[in-house]
């Protein structure tokens, strides 16, 4: 590593913020200073995962979507993990299971930083998974089967290399798991090498403008549906890091002061779970810790008739709509539903009104 090599990945981390101020991106103040916000969000997880995290004989647990760093709708009512592995080697994840809806492992091979192609490897579910009596648990996680058939394995792929595990708690009161993750074959501790930390730095940035390149491109395609929630394409979204036990309905909202979202599923399907999400343009989830931003099934209230009525605008519309999400100052933006675990996705009818329809 050397002065050239840093002044290299300065320039280009000052290149990334070219996209904020490009062709289809907002012009107001709040969505400008979010997009360079985003961007500085976008290299904290980069360096986590390409510099700290990055050893594979030596993995962590970090986060690349929390309460600050937001990527590509993130679920406000999930827990996220991320770890680097290898498929050339094995490891062993041991925890307690806590108190959440739906826990899933998954092992990927491919990230944002180079293809945005997250190819699934395998993966384990909360259903699958064998407690002891304590509610303890371990995960074998390698490419080949261990001897023993019982014990719970999540496998890889030669070129799996990292996983994604997700918590998904109603509320966000419930205790998540807690395990912990070491590589079976590792030999001799870590050391930084020198030679290559010019590599990890250019991760780093290649991370940063992958990733909000593949989701400004999203939210542009998104745009053919605007205040509508069509089914999205379920492969693009696995490609994307997403998970197969859920059916994504991505899409993007623009509303005028004096307008509300009005979302009605047609029905409720049997599933584990279902959920809705508001974001900003960036994709961002909006800040769920001060805005009533995702309703799901435990915190939706149902209609006299079942259904289930959900408004977004930007003023409460009353207590005659109790399932009222907040656009937290913003015009437009992205907007999700999620079925999990569902065998079914009914359509979900949206339509734009006068806010003053409802609060009259």
């Amino acid at each position: 590593m050397n002065k050239k090599q840093w002044h290299e990945f300065c320039e280009r981390l000052k290149q990334a913020g070219d996209l904020i101020e490009s062709d289809g991106a907002p012009d107001d103040d709040l969505s400008r200073a979010e997009g360079y916000r985003y961007l500085t969000r976008l290299l904290r997880a980069g360096l986590e995962s390409s510099v700290e995290g990055s050893d594979p004989r030596y993995p962590v647990f970090y986060s690349l979507s929390t309460d600050t760093i937001k990527i590509g709708n993130d679920n406000p009512d999930n827990y996220y993990l991320n770890c680097c592995v290898s498929g050339e080697l094995d490891y062993l994840i041991e925890g307690e299971f806590g108190e959440v809806e739906f826990f899933s492992v998954a092992t990927k091979a491919g990230s944002y930083a180079t293809t945005g192609d997250m190819r699934p490897g395998g993966e384990i579910t909360s259903d699958q998974l064998n407690l002891d009596q304590g509610g303890g648990f371990q995960i074998i996680v390698s490419a080949s089967q261990p001897a023993d058939h019982t014990a719970n394995w999540l496998p890889m792929t030669p070129d799996s290399d990292n996983l994604i595990v997700r918590q998904y708690c109603n509320a966000r009161r419930e205790r998540p798991a807690r395990f912990s993750i070491k590589c079976l074959n590792a030999s001799e501790p870590p050391v930084l090498k020198a030679d290559n930390f010019s590599e990890k730095l250019e991760r780093a940035v290649n991370f940063v403008t992958g990733t909000s390149g593949i989701f400004k491109q999203w939210i542009e395609q998104f745009k053919a549906h605007t205040n509508q929630l069509p089914s999205n394409d379920q492969a693009m979204c696995i490609k994307a890091g997403g998970n197969a036990n859920i059916h994504y309905h991505n899409s993007h909202w623009r509303l005028a002061d004096d307008e509300a979202l009005i979302i009605q599923p047609q029905s409720i399907p049997e599933c584990e779970a279902w959920n809705f999400q508001v974001s900003n343009y960036w994709m961002e989830s909006l800040d769920y810790r001060y805005y009533p931003v995702s309703l799901n099934n435990q915190t939706a209230v149902a209609d006299k008739d079942g259904a289930y009525t959900l408004v977004v605008a930007h003023r409460d519309p009353g207590k005659q709509y109790p399932n009222w999400l907040s656009t937290a100052g913003h015009n437009e933006g992205g907007m999700l539903f999620r079925w999990i675990n569902a065998q079914e996705f009914p359509p979900i009818a949206t339509r734009v009104c006068k806010l003053g329809e409802l609060t009259s």
